[in-house]
Order: C-alpha cells, then structure tokens, then sequence
C-alpha cells in the first residue's frame, strides 16, 4: 500500500519527460539566452557611463566591510553575579543611604508639633508660657495627642505644625491614669498629615526606636536608641501618680520631648513619651525613658489603633 506524503511538492521545476511538450523543452535555453543579452548589454552601459561601475564597486566595498564587522564583533557577554554585585557595591560607594533613624524621622516629622501652654501674667495683660512640650497628629481632622501634664492648667494652648502654621487649640478629652489629653486645634495646614500607628504586641527589648520631640523648647529634635523593657511602672516624683505597662526606652529624652512619639524604624508610632527618671533634681535624662503605649494613647481618643 503506498504511504500518503507528509510534506508539500516542491515547486522547483521536475526533469523534462518524454511525453512533455517540445515547447517547454525548449524555454531553458531561451532563457539562458536572455540573460546572456541583459549581461552583455549592462557591460557595454558601464563601458559607456563608469558611474554604473563605480556604483556597484561602491556597494561590494560596503558588503565587504559590512561582512567584517559582523565576524570580527564579539558576542554579547552573559551577566555574571559578580556583575551585579560590583554594580551594587559602586552604587552604595557613590550614594549614600540615609540611615534607618533618618528615615523614620522624615515619615514622622510632618504629624510632629510643638505645644506650649500660657497662663496670663500677674497683671493679666499678657499671656506668658507655662509649659513646652510635643505632640503628635494622629487623625488629619487636627486631632493631637500629648501629655495631660504639658496642658495641665494652661489657659490658653498654642500648636505649631511642621509647616510653621500656629494655631490654638482646645482641649478634646483627658485620660488621666495615663497622663494624656487630646487637642482639637482650630486651624489645620490643608496638606496635615496624620502619624501612623502600630501594635506593640511585637515590640520587644532592643527594637530600635525614635523619639521626636522639642527638648528644652529646641527642636524639632531627634534621639535615637532601643527598647530597653515592656511592661514598667513609673512614679512620678512627688509620687502623686503612678503609670503602669510602660515601654522604657534609652534614646535620650528631656523636658520639651513629653507628648512626643516613640516611633519605629519605619516611622510608626508606638508609644507616647510621658516621663524620664531622675533619682536627682537635675531633670535631665540620665537613660531611662518612659512612653505610654499607643493602644492606651489611642483608646483616650476613643479609637482603636490597628
């Protein structure tokens, strides 16, 4: 039985057979003649005009030259690891990085404000300041959380926000067992940003941390450190209150610094400084800090953080 093919006919033209026409016997021939008077009659053309010799002189030159560069390029090198990592290193050799505490501090500086407290002066004609300490948006409405004893007794609260726009500000709401209250400011920069707010269920000591604040009224400053404890308790001095569960960290904190956030490496606030320890009178930050978890410091505001 005869196998069907599997490929298409060629279309080159079969050998002459006996039963073909004498006609088409007889085109190869012709055709070759035809040929041999078109060659003939291009070498008497470049005989006459050199142009046509030139010209095809000129592109056998190209083919030529055109031929050689392809055989002589060398092929395209595979990338190697040790490429890429010799691109890297030259990279991190002429840019810098910004360090993680820089980082943290650009997301967190534009919920960062300034609070101070007046009092009128003896012949109340004029407001003088109280208190100076931080704050930190946490709702973009103008919401700002600090500590209670930084407003305490204030009659009139000023706020400044990172863009420089000053603004009063009434007290919102108090949470005195964790010493916080909450500011509603009056007027708000149109582009305010509200600070991000992250569990301290995973926090543990040696998290590196970020304190933001205005120290002594200078700032905004930052300090850097870590997660020294969870879960202390502070008395304050006169030992009129106590505050417990409490984050201690030793990233330096002073007067002006309290209301202020502790945030993460990422920028994420997870606690609100409220106290430094000073067995002394000096009041100044001997490398214990204390800060109010924000789960306490939100739940002042009535909102649940995460």
């Amino acid at each position: 039985m005869r196998r069907q093919a599997l490929y298409s006919p060629s279309n080159r033209m079969s050998p002459t057979r006996a039963h073909d026409s004498p006609h088409d016997a007889e085109e190869a021939p012709n055709d070759r003649a035809t040929r041999r008077a078109r060659t003939r009659r291009l070498i008497l053309r470049m005989r006459d005009d050199p142009r046509i010799l030139w010209t095809l002189m000129g592109m056998f030159a190209v083919l030529v030259l055109l031929a050689l560069w392809l055989g002589l390029r060398p092929g395209n090198r595979q990338i190697t690891q040790a490429d890429i990592d010799s691109a890297v290193l030259k990279t991190l050799e002429t840019n810098v990085l910004p360090s993680p505490a820089a980082k943290a501090y650009q997301a967190i500086m534009p919920s960062v404000v300034r609070v101070t407290g007046y009092q009128k002066n003896a012949d109340g004609d004029e407001d003088e300041e109280q208190a100076v300490g931080t704050g930190v948006v946490i709702v973009d409405n103008g919401i700002i959380l600090t500590n209670l004893h930084v407003v305490h007794g204030a009659e009139t609260i000023k706020v400044t926000f990172a863009d420089g726009l000053e603004s009063t500000a009434s007290i919102k709401s108090v949470q005195a067992k964790d010493d916080l209250a909450v500011l509603q400011a009056h007027k708000i920069p149109d582009d305010l940003h509200a600070a991000t707010m992250r569990s301290t269920g995973d926090l543990m000591p040696g998290d590196q941390v970020l304190a933001v604040g205005f120290p002594f009224g200078i700032g905004p400053s930052a300090s850097s450190g870590v997660v020294s404890g969870l879960g202390r308790v502070f008395r304050s001095p006169q030992g009129q209150q106590e505050i417990s569960n409490l984050i201690q960290f030793d990233a330096a904190a002073n007067p002006g610094n309290s209301g202020g956030p502790l945030v993460t490496m990422d920028g994420q606030v997870v606690g609100i400084v409220t106290a430094i320890l000073n067995p002394g009178k000096q009041r100044t930050f001997i490398g214990i800090g204390f800060a109010v978890p924000i789960e306490n410091a939100a739940a002042a505001v009535g909102l649940h953080p995460f």
